[in-house]
Parts: C-alpha cells; sequence; structure tokens
C-alpha cells in the first residue's frame, strides 16, 4: 500500500496498577498482554519502577517468557534495573527519569545532565544484544546527548502536546515533536513518541513522517474498561492507520 506502518506498543503498567489495589492475582498483566497481542499490539511495554508500584519482577520475567511480540522494558538507569534486564533480556529497553512521588512520568530523561551514567547503562545494554531507547524531551540538546550516548532510539515525549490548553498551544507543541523527530532521524536513530496519547489527539503524531512506533497505556486501558481490552487496542491501532492514509 505505500504506506509507512506506524507501530503500536501498549503498556499494560494499569492492569497491573488495579491488581495490585487488592494485591491480588487479579487483573493478570499475561493476560492483558495476550488479549492485547490479539488486538494487534505490535509491542508490549512495561514499567518495572523501583518501588514495584504495579509491574512486579514476576510480570516481568512471565512476559519475557511468553509474548510473541517484541517485549520493551521501561526502565531507570540504576545497577538494579540493568541487572534485571541482562538476565531477563527483553527485545528492547527504554530508559526513563523516576520519581517515588510521582503519580506517573512527568517529564523526559536528562540525557545530557546524567550522560556519563546513561551512557554506561546505553552500553551494556547493546552489548547484550538489547534495544536501547530514551525517554526524552523534545529538546535539540537531548536529542544531541542521546546519539552522542549511542542510543539506538528516542522516544520523544508527547505529554505537552497531549495536555496542551488549546489548539495554537498544541500546534506549538506537535512542531517541537516533529522537529525533535526530523533531528533524531538526521542523527541516525529511531523516532518512536509517547505519553497521554488517545484516539482522539493520536492522529498527529501518528502522521508525522517516519515516526516508527507509538507507545500507549493509560488511553487503552481505560477504555478496556468500558469495551475490553483487545477491542481498545484494535480502536486505537485503526485510529493510527486512518492518520497515515489521511
Amino acid at each position: 500500500m505505500g504506506i509507512n506502518m506506524v507501530k503500536l506498543g501498549v503498556n499494560i503498567d494499569h492492569v497491573a496498577t488495579l491488581r495490585q489495589v487488592r494485591r491480588a492475582r487479579e487483573p493478570d498483566p499475561l493476560w492483558a498482554a495476550v488479549e492485547a497481542q490479539l488486538g494487534g499490539a505490535d509491542l508490549i511495554t512495561v514499567h518495572l519502577r523501583e518501588d514495584r508500584r504495579h509491574i512486579q519482577d514476576r510480570d516481568v520475567q512471565l512476559l519475557a517468557q511468553s509474548v510473541r511480540v517484541p517485549l520493551n522494558l521501561e526502565m531507570a538507569a540504576v545497577q538494579e534495573m540493568l541487572a534485571i534486564a541482562l538476565r531477563l533480556r527483553p527485545a528492547m529497553a527504554t530508559l526513563v527519569p523516576e520519581k517515588r512521588t510521582e503519580v506517573t512520568t512527568e517529564g523526559g530523561l536528562d540525557v545530557a545532565g546524567r550522560f556519563q551514567a546513561v551512557r554506561r547503562v546505553v552500553h551494556r545494554l547493546r552489548d547484550a544484544g538489547i534495544l536501547v531507547s530514551a525517554f526524552i524531551d523534545a529538546q535539540p540538546r537531548q536529542v544531541a546527548a542521546a546519539k552522542k550516548a549511542d542510543l539506538e532510539i528516542c522516544e520523544v515525549h508527547t505529554g505537552p502536546y497531549a495536555n496542551a490548553a488549546d489548539p495554537v498551544a498544541r500546534r506549538v507543541q506537535l512542531e517541537k515533536v516533529r522537529a525533535a523527530g526530523e533531528y533524531i532521524l538526521n542523527s541516525g536513530m529511531q523516532f518512536n513518541a509517547g505519553h497521554g496519547l488517545d484516539e482522539r489527539n493520536v492522529g498527529a503524531i501518528a502522521a508525522l513522517p517516519h515516526v516508527g512506533e507509538l507507545h500507549i497505556g493509560h488511553a487503552i486501558v481505560s477504555q478496556a474498561v468500558f469495551i475490553g481490552l483487545r477491542e481498545a487496542v484494535a480502536r486505537m491501532k485503526q485510529a493510527i492507520l486512518r492518520a497515515r492514509e489521511g
């Protein structure tokens, strides 16, 4: 068809959030991954946080053994998480910032400010055959630092775009994402994007030239409460496809 297809990475963290409210067995993130794959997910994403607020070590181990699509492990660039990633060997690791007090990720990883530490983790992961991405703000200095740190992929933080107060502000933020994506591609890295995206706002991001993957979680899991996870994933895939055809 000649359309550059955008892959959908489905983040299933909040299935585990619901389970951890009761410290129960259900709902099971592994089953969520099955449903997401049946709905058309191209990747499964989970964030193993240092405080283990939702996804647990056992979840990551079972997912690494079971999923039929690539597993993307979001992780802080710290020794504990590096050891887990090296043991379980997910297809991809995405380095993200982490604060114990935040409700969700509040901004991109400061690759420029933590350059040496990030670069060491990147090299250890790459030496193990794991693709390495960083979740960064749409800032040229962060893209340049990511390239210098030998990252293969940059996932641009789309939260400021998704949360913009009005159409003018949203266009400004969209342009920042577009410009960062162009810089990433021109630097020889893969351009991914994610955070805060839903069916209403995903189209403009999905339509950006040569975006490789969109990583979406909360909106899909929220929809799944009413229509089921498989259908929620399928609808998001269709929204992305319409933007590419558009």
